[in-house]
């Protein structure tokens, strides 16, 4: 498998653009002869081609990983993390290339590309820091003549498994903290981008991270995941994606009691109060909704405006919506990039077609003005109400839902009719509404008159059915940490229980 032409000259450093999976330290091909074409979802044409491997060969990760943790867990801190942050740097230093090969994987816009480069290098360097403050504490002790006190020790091999919207921003936020917590781990990209996170394998080896350490494996995903789970070594599993395949991998994971993280599906409301600027309030809820054509699990999903002004909200918000330019993501000034693939489009296109079927109004959004088959042009819906599939399900494509609500009570039953509970957004100067509000909604973020939540020092995660655990933050490395009790006694002296 060769670098295409085109794709060889686009990028400064070629050695980027791997086609192999990444086992111990060595680029592999898959031994059945089984591989997945991975295609631009703007244009459609082939990148490459990516191996499956094979069972024997998912367990050969699990051994490379298993030997490389008792090396990888001695060093000292201080050296993992200088590990960590030659990794921050050569992400940093490559930053256009790793841009380009998720755009031309994902489909987003260049600048987006750049700014998850930017993202993704941010958990590496937190994580690098936050590795030397996983402190332990000291017990006061009820026994006599004794000692008592906690470390931390990492739980060890982790599988870190990772969707598509975010092909490298979502691996450096567990791998990192996996790795400064000191284990090993095994990552499984989506089919549809794994390049990004083959790049990450090609420059972890560059900063000194020894074989073994950070393997990604390739192949069919349910195949790989059910291996993973009922893999007595591997001690915690973490997995990025939608609900149905959490519950899935949660029950996989039962019979081997494995350390289970997950960050799920979302429907996120966005609730305006009737105090705000109509239009202030709109293009921030055009921002919250359109970011990543969608394909976003904190995309705002539910629009929830004040009946107050709701009319002139959907004025401002149908008008900034139409400023926004549809095309390929390596072109100069496009907002929206394609969806990843046409069954994407077909979803999307089924759910505008639900609302319309059961009343809602259609404001905008002309599919005749797409410029490709896995393009969506953006739509902005009105009436929306609780039967439909834009309410209920996480829509992952650019589609807005906007319903009228009469008062606060009201907003928040609305919002918490949902079975996630990932992120929410309320926009209102009102300081009694707002805590209210936000003590009310039952999500794991409440965001107030901002679009942006998320970063290296923020818990991010849901409740409900949104997920398990937080990744990020001070809470994040602990995913990947067991606490050890111990009780130091005196020699010669006798302790009771």
């Amino acid at each position: 498998m060769k670098l295409s032409g085109s794709l060889s000259t686009m990028l400064e450093d070629p050695r980027l653009f791997r086609q192999y999976a990444y086992v111990d330290g060595r680029w592999t091909h898959g031994n059945g002869g089984r591989e997945e074409v991975v295609q631009d979802p703007a244009t459609g044409e082939v990148i490459g081609h990516i191996p499956w491997l094979e069972a024997d060969q998912i367990c050969m990760a699990v051994d490379a990983a298993e030997a490389a943790f008792a090396h990888w867990r001695a060093l000292r801190v201080d050296e993992r993390c200088e590990r960590l942050l030659a990794w921050y740097d050569l992400l940093q230093a490559n930053r256009e290339d790793l841009a380009t090969i998720m755009t031309l994987e994902q489909g987003k816009p260049l600048p987006d590309a750049r700014g998850e480069v930017e993202y993704g290098a941010s958990f590496v360097r937190w994580f690098a820091e936050e590795g030397k403050r996983t402190f332990g504490e000291t017990i006061p002790s009820h026994i006599p003549n004794a000692a008592l006190g906690t470390i931390k020790e990492p739980v060890g091999i982790a599988a870190l498994i990772t969707p598509w919207n975010f092909p490298l921003a979502m691996i450096t936020r567990k791998a990192a903290a996996a790795l400064a917590a000191g284990c090993t781990v095994i990552v499984k990209p989506a089919g549809e981008t794994p390049y990004s996170a083959l790049a990450l394998a090609e420059l972890a080896e560059r900063a000194g991270i020894p074989a073994g350490v950070f393997n990604v494996v390739l192949g069919e995903p349910a195949e790989v995941s059910k291996i993973l789970c009922a893999e007595e070594r591997v001690k915690a599993v973490s997995f990025t994606g939608s609900t149905r395949v959490g519950r899935l991998l949660l029950e996989q994971s039962a019979n081997t009691v494995k350390r289970v993280s997950l960050e799920l599906g979302g429907n996120a409301p966005f609730i305006v109060g009737p105090d705000m600027d109509p239009r202030e309030a709109a293009l921030a809820a055009v921002a919250a909704k359109f970011q990543t054509a969608g394909q976003d699990c904190l995309a705002a999903d539910r629009i929830l405006v004040h009946e107050s002004i709701h009319d002139e909200f959907v004025e401002h918000f149908a008008e900034r919506m139409a400023a926004l330019t549809v095309g390929n993501g390596l072109d100069s000034e496009v907002d929206l990039g394609p969806l990843i693939h046409r069954q994407a489009v077909e979803k999307a296109a089924g759910i505008v077609e639900d609302a319309l079927a059961k009343g809602a109004t259609l404001v905008a959004g002309d599919q005749q003005e797409a410029p490709g088959e896995n393009f969506f042009m953006p739509v902005l819906l009105t009436g929306v109400t609780r039967d439909m599939k834009v309410w209920n399900e996480e829509t992952f494509a650019p589609v807005a839902g906007i319903t009228a609500y009469a008062d606060d009570d009201q907003a928040i039953e609305m919002a918490n009719d949902t079975e996630y509970g990932l992120a929410a957004y309320l926009y209102t100067h009102d300081i009694r509404r707002i805590w209210k509000l936000m003590r009310a909604l039952e999500y794991g973020m409440v965001a107030v008159n901002s679009v942006k939540m998320t970063g290296p020092p923020v818990p991010f995660g849901g409740v409900k059915q949104s997920g398990l655990g937080r990744e990020g933050g001070v809470t994040g490395i602990d995913e990947y940490l067991d606490t050890k009790y111990y009780c130091l006694g005196a020699l010669g002296s006798v302790s009771g229980s």
